[in-house]
């Protein structure tokens, strides 16, 4: 067969395909038990991105020599934010202007001052977390791994805990075999009940890649719910022969007791009697800014609402929180189909911020989204159809509900970007988690943006005093 009668053939193949795709249901027909696609045009010119996505981008915002006058800077800072992948929407111009003013005095008012980061699965072991930790205490002051639950659920790379007791776990979240309470969990979303005796012992880690100021605390503070008036506690912490004394709580309820050693230990180990439910223990070297990493496992977000509004706010307040993340939306992707129903989703998380607002006014509250997520649509992975409508309303309602909001999908590089991740050994084989090595970038780059705000506070500070 002659080269032309070749290519007559395969140009009519070609068209009769072409014709055919035109007329094919896009969403496929099912004959039996069996569904069919045929490639529309679009898949079969459309460019492949998998492995095109940068993967190293999100350095700190440079300002060109250009530009030298103070007020050009604050501009051009400002234009290159609201350009960037890794901007915050805020819902005020303003609106991280108090917690850079906490976090630069607390060296001088002596505090540590809370970060407290909610979120799913994603964060476990102390992942973003870690590199947002790093950053504030940087520049800031503070360590210790910040804060964790009485016995350890999920280990950390960040410190090493045992705990034994008559201790029963109470969880907002979890499987069918986690003990429910009336709404008292504590601002973990869990607690542990004590009834009798219980210690726990907490150790610096032992991980060589474990940064040295997490390695040192000399604030312990347990936060718990006495049930029956009668809880006491003892904190022991050997060094030269020195122990701590014991305090007993003064009436039932709410409260905490405050540990300060005149220098800093790496292990402690504390001890308790009587009836309550345990909180939380705050492991800090200040002063400075903590950073708590709060994973919970399945959780979509909603689970806030649950705890007793006022056992929670007392709780918050022995606490000095200067703000709140919640990193949510991830579990709740596969099933969110519709317009309808991430407006549900939607309205129910601005409840939860509106709930933490209330239980926790001081605080600030940045919602974290989702990142990107493969699924199979027609044989070939791609991201979840209804996931950048997600991310869009959900930065809508965060914004709406007095929150800042940030986006690790954009962060990430967008549609199909999970593809690229997945090949470069950024996330798993799943197409939804990062790995530690993902999840070590995606720290710094909410780091990064953390940075270039605190960078544009800072002018204007100094622009607002040459003004006076």
């Amino acid at each position: 067969m002659s080269p032309w009668k070749v290519t007559s053939v395969f140009a009519s193949i070609i068209a009769c395909l072409t014709a055919i795709s035109m007329v094919f249901p896009r969403e496929g027909i099912t004959i039996g038990d069996h569904s069919y696609y045929l490639p529309t045009i679009c898949d079969l010119t459309e460019a492949n991105t998998t492995g095109t996505v940068a993967i190293g981008g999100n350095k700190a915002i440079e300002i060109p020599k250009e530009i030298t006058a103070l007020s050009d800077s604050i501009d051009f800072l400002e234009s290159s934010f609201d350009q960037s992948d890794t901007r915050f929407w805020l819902p005020s111009a303003s609106y991280f202007d108090d917690f850079w003013a906490t976090a630069e005095n607390t060296a001088t008012t002596g505090r540590v001052v809370r970060i407290m980061h909610y979120g799913d699965s994603q964060i476990e072991m102390d992942r973003i977390s870690y590199q947002l930790r790093a950053y504030m205490q940087q520049h800031f002051g503070g360590g210790g791994p910040g804060m964790l639950p009485f016995r350890t659920i999920i280990a950390s790379t960040s410190v090493s805990q045992s705990a034994s007791g008559s201790l029963t776990h109470l969880a907002s979240f979890g499987d069918s075999t986690v003990v429910r309470s009336r709404g008292n969990y504590g601002p973990m979303m869990q607690c542990f009940r004590m009834v009798g005796n219980a210690s726990v012992f907490v150790k610096a880690s032992s991980n060589s890649k474990t940064g040295d100021r997490l390695k040192h605390f000399s604030r312990i503070r347990l936060v718990y719910n006495d049930r029956s008036g009668n809880f006491k506690a003892t904190l022991s912490e050997k060094k030269k022969n020195r122990y701590s004394t014991s305090f007993s709580s003064k009436k039932s309820g709410v409260g905490s007791m405050l540990w300060s050693l005149d220098s800093a230990a790496t292990a402690f180990n504390i001890t308790t009697s009587g009836s309550a439910d345990l909180y939380c223990i705050t492991v800090d070297n200040g002063p400075g800014v903590a950073v708590d990493n709060i994973p919970m496992r399945g959780c979509s977000g909603s689970q806030f609402t649950s705890v007793d509004k006022n056992l929670l706010s007392r709780a918050y307040a022995q606490l000095d929180i200067a703000m709140i993340i919640l990193q949510f939306g991830g579990n709740s992707v596969p099933y969110l189909r519709s317009n309808k129903s991430i407006s549900t989703y939607c309205n129910t998380m601005g409840k939860q911020i509106d709930y933490i607002h209330q239980c926790c006014p001081k605080a600030k509250i940045l919602f974290i989204g989702p990142s990107d997520m493969s699924t199979s649509e027609r044989g070939k992975l791609q991201t979840y159809p209804m996931l950048p409508t997600l991310i869009d309303s959900l930065r809508v309602t965060a914004n709406r509900h007095g929150a800042a909001f940030w986006s690790i999908y954009h962060a990430q590089g967008g549609w199909n970007s999970m593809l690229a991740w997945k090949k470069q050994g950024l996330a798993g084989s799943d197409y939804v988690h990062f790995t530690p090595k993902g999840a070590a970038i995606m720290g710094e780059r909410l780091s990064t943006a953390f940075d270039n705000s605190y960078r544009l506070y800072g002018m204007k500070r100094r622009l607002k005093a040459i003004k006076k």
